[in-house]
């Protein structure tokens, strides 16, 4: 199986400590190492680091083979522009497919958390063991959702095909019978109870060849773009190439490029412990909630809860009648926001890049 590490994104709503020269797969968000290096040492257990493969955005190269060394130079797949998740897998799965185009894949996004790595490693041989039996279709991870959250996308489970462990009937594969992007909280309570849904973490699985096909299904004109970047792909002088054929790619997400279009989808319902750090409330979530200063400050709260402080070492905080807020100090820019509202500081990012005398703070 070969890991697709997904890591070229902005992570606007982690700002100001997510900025685009150094955004947040590349920040110790939560821990002592980067998320990206948690991601691929997490990887290191099931797979060698020849069938990990990381696609990034050309700005972020030099960052990330300072992050990961052992990393084989061939396996940094460069985009030279951004065009989402549908045009990075592609460009991604068109390198690998050259060599290995039978091999299975499985797509890895670099902001995720995990608890239990142990059976994360397990449903990633569960999955590979899947994909292998139905060489022709698209397997899915689907989490066990833990409460009625909103900022995720929803996986509906149809009718049981098999077991991917066999007779220990551990790990059901499921039809999937479609997708439903970040339901409102009604929505979201209502599938929780009827017991048929899944969150989406985007770990997506099948064989390189098949799913290059769903390409040339759903996305014809990219695939054409993904058809001509093969031809250059080990060539001398073809990265060159290869970056100038990249921006004739089309930009859109692969949910809704792809899977939302494609019906012969399975699922492998799992739980170890996952958490979407696309935002500072789930920071506060993965530390348990409490004030962190960051560094070596100290946080005093008086009459204050269950509030995130992220601040530069040596600056106090005291924070007086307040909860439930975000609070994050750069040495150029602070935000100050209720952890309900943590999605919404996407819009910060939005606004300064409409200010050109603000977009030094981006």
């Amino acid at each position: 199986m070969k890991a697709i590490i997904l890591a070229g994104g902005g992570g606007s709503r982690l700002w100001p400590a997510s900025r685009e020269a150094c955004p947040k797969q590349l920040r110790a968000v939560v821990g002592g190492r980067t998320m990206l290096r948690v991601t691929y040492d997490r990887l290191r257990r099931s797979l060698k680091p020849d069938d990990i493969v990381v696609a990034t955005a050309s700005r972020l190269v030099r960052r990330v083979r300072e992050e990961l060394p052992d990393l084989p130079p061939g396996n940094l797949i460069v985009e030279s522009c951004r065009r989402d998740t549908a045009g990075a897998v592609g460009l991604a799965l068109t390198h690998l497919s050259v060599e290995a185009p039978d091999d299975t894949f499985v797509i890895i996004n670099s902001d995720a958390y995990v608890r239990d790595e142990t059976e994360y490693a397990r449903v990633l041989r569960m999955l590979d063991r899947t994909v292998k039996r139905h060489p022709d279709k698209t397997v899915l991870v689907g989490l066990i959702p833990q409460y009625p959250e909103t900022g995720y996308g929803y996986i509906q489970t149809g009718r049981l095909v098999e077991y991917a462990d066999g007779k220990a009937m551990k790990y059901p594969v499921h039809v999937a019978r479609g997708f439903v992007e970040k339901p409102d909280l009604v929505t979201a309570k209502r599938y929780i109870a009827s017991g048929d849904y899944l969150w989406n973490p985007a770990l997506v699985s099948g064989r390189i060849s098949h799913f290059l096909g769903l390409y040339r299904r759903h996305l014809p004109e990219n695939a054409a773009v993904f058809e001509r970047i093969a031809a250059q792909v080990g060539r001398r002088g073809g990265q060159a190439e290869i970056d100038k054929l990249f921006t004739e790619v089309s930009a859109g997400s692969l949910d809704y490029g792809i899977l939302e279009k494609e019906k012969d989808l399975l699922v492998l319902p799992a739980g170890f412990g996952w958490l979407d750090i696309g935002h500072w409330r789930a920071v506060a979530e993965v530390g348990g909630g409490e004030s962190d200063a960051g560094g070596e400050a100290p946080v005093i709260e008086i009459d204050s809860k269950n509030n995130l402080v992220r601040q530069p070492g040596g600056k106090l905080v005291a924070l007086v009648g307040i909860e439930d807020l975000v609070i994050v100090d750069t040495p150029d820019a602070l935000l100050v926001c209720r952890k309900d509202k943590a999605q919404e500081v996407k819009t910060v990012v939005a606004e300064l890049k409409q200010v050109s005398e603000l977009s030094k703070f981006l």
